[in-house]
């Protein structure tokens, strides 16, 4: 399949730059996907869709300050690092700019020396393992010196660090945000489990993979980033129920969607209660074992993600909501508008 088949024209002003005030006010685009009947509604209509005894997966994952200034110890020279994903012993994989100054055995300081790091090494992909030294706890430390690294497609400066996580984040260890889940209110959760739904949730840490665009000239050839993920014993049990009864399990995000696939192509189709990490890339053509139905934001043209949500519902209905959804002006992208495939 030629990447060139899930292009569409995005004007640049759709991509969102900033949160709306209220999690619940953005618009709600609802595409059938056996049909491809659009309807146009507001996130607060979300609930009308659902019905008791749906299962609701969310991922519980929170973004790091992951976004790191720093000295070079020799020169003075300034280097921005960004953490991608632990690799245990104070070792990080990592993104550095400008990378000409990072060669192996280059010592940067963070904080006035409160933090510092040694590279290591030069990855396949252009990246630097770092190994980090400090006194105290890291992740206290990082919440103090470290920045929330934004997608490069929003140019804005984010005032509240909070509006960056979904407000049932708790697994630190993402690069970038579940954003699908930044819609929601703990109020508003609490409404849907009221009305009788499932809220799981499962883990998995967002690489920034999902923001690279599709080098490749055809989708086959692309490679997915692997990201670390977990699944709990509970929401094994909830989602294997629900399939056992033919109720719907409906992920928020591609995230939630891609560990449930993940895990239940591993298992006949089941879930079970475990760990790894996911390269999984989920395109036309794809058959589904767990999720019925998701909730996601406007992706960007020829991304992965656009592929994954026509793999649920078809390139052609897919296609044609983006262009409505353009037409209409929805807002894309991460502090964008949603949609909801059922």
């Amino acid at each position: 399949m030629d990447v060139q088949q899930f292009d569409f024209e995005l004007p640049e002003h759709l991509i969102a730059q900033h949160p709306l005030e209220d999690r619940t006010s953005s618009r709600l685009l609802v595409l059938n996907k056996e049909t491809g009947e659009i309807q146009h509604q507001r996130f607060t209509n979300l609930i009308d869709h659902l019905v008791p005894g749906d299962v609701l997966v969310l991922n519980d994952s929170r973004v790091l300050p992951a976004r790191l200034i720093g000295e070079k110890a020799e020169t003075g020279a300034k280097i921005e690092v960004l953490l991608l994903k632990s690799l245990g012993d104070d070792r990080w994989e990592t993104l550095v700019k400008p990378g000409k100054r990072m060669k192996p055995g280059t010592i940067v300081t963070f904080g006035n020396g409160l933090l510092r790091c040694v590279c290591e090494e030069i990855t396949e992909t252009g990246g630097r393992i770092v190994r980090f030294s400090y006194e105290g706890i890291f992740y206290e430390i990082l919440e103090q010196l470290g920045s929330m690294p934004l997608p490069p497609y929003i140019h804005a400066q984010l005032e509240d660090q909070e509006r960056y996580q979904t407000v049932y984040a708790r697994e630190r260890g993402s690069a970038a945000a579940p954003t699908a889940g930044l819609h929601f209110t703990k109020e508003y959760l609490e409404q849907i489990a009221a009305k009788g739904v499932h809220l799981a949730t499962i883990t998995l840490h967002v690489g920034l993979g999902t923001f690279r665009p599709v080098a490749a000239d055809t989708v086959e050839e692309h490679v997915m980033h692997a990201e670390y993920y977990e699944i709990s014993q509970e929401t094994a049990d909830l989602v294997n129920a629900a399939k056992t009864e033919g109720r719907r399990v409906i992920a928020v995000g591609t995230t939630s969607c891609r560990t449930l696939e993940t895990v239940g192509r591993d298992h006949g189709g089941r879930l079970a209660a475990t760990s790894g990490w996911t390269d999984i890339f989920i395109y036309p053509g794809y058959t589904f074992s767990i999720i019925d139905g998701m909730l996601t934001n406007f992706h960007l043209p020829k991304s992965t993600l656009v592929m994954l949500v026509s793999a649920l519902a078809g390139k052609e209905h897919i296609l044609h909501a983006y262009n409505t959804a353009v037409k209409e002006e929805y807002r894309f992208f991460s502090f964008g508008d949603a949609m909801l495939i059922l």
